[in-house]
């Protein structure tokens, strides 16, 4: 069985905290997985290698670009963590049936809101604003498989299944 070809997104909707869809929302920027690393030189090694910290990335940010100030942007401005639910639905071509076929990819986050900007006020345009969270907590599914998972807080980090913090959690008695 041939694999489909990967289109496009089709479209997306974002839920915050367990609500309802959440209006004028332009586009997402979703967060980059930076690994923190360490230069190793020495004996035995011809040059130098940047040694990922296996489990630990830099700091991880979800943009949410706004076309409009509306009361649904109130939660980004409380001092507290809250959970982006993004819901993707990506067009596929399957190649078996000769036809477009959707499938979901899911893009959990848990974090803090850090940057608010209300964008550019300016007579017939949008206002091109947006919100920043730090992300502490992110899972990514396709079609209801956990692909990657990053828990910063409780040391826990999972590809495929496998919880490549484990032994660390061990090693630290958690």
């Amino acid at each position: 069985m041939a694999k489909p070809i990967p289109d496009k997104l089709n479209d997306f909707k974002v839920y915050v905290n367990g609500s309802p869809d959440l209006r004028g929302v332009a586009d997402l920027q979703l967060p980059s997985f930076e690994a923190m690393t360490d230069t190793i030189s020495g004996g035995g090694i011809a040059g130098e290698i940047e040694s990922p910290n296996i489990g630990h990335f830099q700091s991880m940010r979800l943009t949410i670009n706004w076309t409009s100030i509306l009361d649904d942007l109130t939660e980004f401005f409380k001092p507290q963590a809250l959970m982006v639910d993004c819901r993707l639905a990506n067009q596929e071509f399957n190649l078996t049936k000769g036809q477009p076929e959707i499938k979901a990819t899911r893009v959990v986050v848990r974090g803090i809101p850090v940057t608010n900007n209300l964008g550019n006020a300016q007579k017939n345009s949008k206002y091109e604003g947006s919100t920043e969270i730090e992300v502490l907590y992110i899972k990514i599914e396709l079609a209801q498989k956990t692909l990657v998972e990053l828990d910063k807080i409780n040391y826990i980090y999972k590809v495929d299944g496998v919880d490549y913090m484990a032994q660390i959690r061990e090693a630290l008695g958690m």
